[in-house]
């Protein structure tokens, strides 16, 4: 293992004891989820037991619109971590991201231990993730391919983090070509690829930019959730109180500004970032995501309760939403749209 291997693993142990804990939340910004509630309709005509959520992810039959958003990876308890969180996903049926998998582009010490992944997600989606710091660097895709061919991977995720990136000791803050690359890397690569921030989100103009490259998903992950800035911060024992603590897009203003994009586009769009109860889920689904994604509250509950307790949350979540949809005339997620919601600021 090289000593860049070896620095990138340590730091990624760092994130994931900083993740377990909620020092990390936005302090003042949130998602914005807050702001809306949903239109009850006292004429309904749903039929509760009828509601299915079964969708397909990029060709492949999942059970909700929700997917176990990337986390981590590289360190011992990181593989133990997506170990359990691909059996949560195998039960459930839904699509499980692993965190970047810059770590092991240049040894084979990770191959038994992405087999033991697989297995244990049986069939569902797999999504493989690199940072887009990264792919700006590659002469060569190859080995990136080769390395997704090993996890077996559905999909690619690349996620973009400037501001993290520049925070970051030793970080990699240069994103000069990263269109031209991931322009590239859509013609070379054999899966869908999704792109996604962590934290700060994507805006509509930026989403536009992606789809006109040829990428098939968007994954908002907007402020209102982790900061990954404050990550950073706490690593490098900065002051709590610096201002780019709060930078980003809240998520929900995201996701309702890209899904007009929609009309002219065919994308999907994955609403991630705050994503912590199922009225959360509810409002991204109904503002236009197509998908949503948890990370944090997932892994917190992982490390408390273990699979079952992540199981029950999930699924728990998704018997709420079966409840709204109800409450709001919406036999299936088609019909349950941005008309279902109001701004609370209308009632008065």
């Amino acid at each position: 293992m090289t000593e860049q291997s070896k620095h990138i693993i340590l730091r990624k142990k760092e994130h994931l004891e900083l993740c377990k804990t909620d020092a990390v939340q936005f302090m003042e910004k949130t998602s914005g989820f807050e702001k809306y509630d949903f239109l009850h309709s006292a004429i309904t005509e749903v039929q509760i037991t009828k509601i299915d959520f079964a969708k397909k992810f990029f060709g492949k039959n999942v059970s909700y619109p929700l997917l176990i958003s990337c986390m981590t990876g590289g360190t011992a308890e990181g593989e133990n971590i997506n170990l359990q969180l691909a059996e949560v996903a195998a039960e459930l049926n839904i699509p499980l991201g692993l965190g970047s998998l810059r770590f092991a582009l240049e040894t084979n010490d990770y191959d038994e231990h992405f087999k033991l992944i697989r297995k244990a997600a049986k069939e569902v989606p797999i999504l493989g993730n690199i940072g887009g710091a990264q792919i700006i660097k590659m002469k060569s895709f190859k080995s990136l391919i080769t390395l997704l061919e090993k996890v077996e991977a559905d999909v690619l995720v690349v996620h973009l983090n400037p501001l993290q990136e520049f925070l970051q000791k030793n970080g990699d803050p240069n994103f000069y070509g990263i269109k031209k690359s991931l322009g590239k890397l859509v013609k070379y690569s054999p899966m869908p690829i999704i792109v996604k921030e962590v934290g700060s989100g994507i805006s509509k103009k930026s989403a536009k930019v992606l789809l006109d490259l040829g990428v098939v998903g968007i994954d908002v992950a907007g402020a209102g959730g982790t900061s990954w800035a404050g990550v950073e911060l706490l690593r490098n024992k900065q002051s709590v109180k610096n201002l780019f603590w709060d930078w980003g897009l809240p998520t929900s203003f995201c996701i309702k500004k890209t899904a007009e994009l929609k009309k002219k586009n065919k994308f999907m769009l994955i609403g991630s970032g705050g994503i912590n109860s199922s009225f959360d889920v509810a409002k991204a689904l109904a503002l236009g995501a197509d998908f949503t994604a948890s990370a944090r509250i997932i892994l917190q509950t992982l490390v408390k309760t273990k699979q079952t307790g992540v199981v029950s949350l999930i699924s728990g979540w998704f018997e709420d939403v079966k409840l709204i949809m109800y409450l709001t005339d919406s036999q299936n997620l088609r019909s349950f749209g941005k008309e279902k919601l109001i701004l609370k600021k209308d009632f008065y």
